[in-house]
């Protein structure tokens, strides 16, 4: 058996690859062609939809594994959750996205506000389906700070600290973020199956 990854980010490969020492294939490298609609309604059937439609098109020797994730702001109704990525439209920037969300904080009145990343992980292959989630929760600010990161990093300070996750140093923020508790979650999934392999 053999992990792919339905994503091509090569910063959440390597994170992946981190965490479980396990080399994943990126879908594209089977899959040239392959557009997958986001249509679900919560970041766990994302990830499933992904995980789901990429293992329907290869051999059962494959188990795929993919990831979904977002900002909410409970303040502003819970925006832009899982449109994160195209809050500000399709074909957003990042910077697009973020300009809006501060624009909304602002239009409120509003310095800083409490908010949350969610990360869920889905695992799809013949051994069945499994999901996992985690979050870290902060808050944020209508003035962005720090060049790390991507996203709405630079306006996201976590908890417990002072800084954003766009001015906190690369390991500090894998340390705590969503995507690794959620990893840590799924983590004996991945063990549980590559015992199989």
């Amino acid at each position: 058996m053999k992990f792919i990854m339905a994503s091509n980010n090569r910063g959440k490969l390597r994170e992946f690859k981190e965490q479980f020492n396990i080399e994943f294939i990126p879908y594209r490298e089977l899959l040239v062609d392959l557009e997958i609609d986001e249509s679900g309604d919560s970041f766990k059937e994302n990830a499933l939809i992904k995980a789901r439609e990429v293992y329907s098109r290869v051999d059962e020797e494959y188990i795929v594994i993919s990831d979904d994730s977002g900002l909410t702001v409970p303040i502003l109704d819970g925006e832009p959750s899982i449109y994160s990525a195209r809050y500000a439209g399709d074909g957003a920037t990042d910077r697009d996205n973020l300009e809006k969300l501060i624009g909304k904080l602002r239009d409120r009145g509003l310095e800083r506000a409490e908010a949350y990343y969610t990360a869920s992980i889905a695992i799809v292959g013949k051994f069945g389906e499994f999901t996992a989630h985690g979050w870290c929760y902060g808050e944020v600010i209508d003035s962005p700070r720090g060049e790390n990161g991507f996203g709405y990093d630079p306006i996201f300070i976590p908890y417990g600290y002072s800084r954003t996750f766009g001015e906190l140093e690369a390991d500090i923020k894998r340390g705590i973020s969503h995507r690794r508790r959620a990893l840590d979650n799924i983590e004996p999934i991945i063990k549980m199956l590559t015992s199989k392999m």
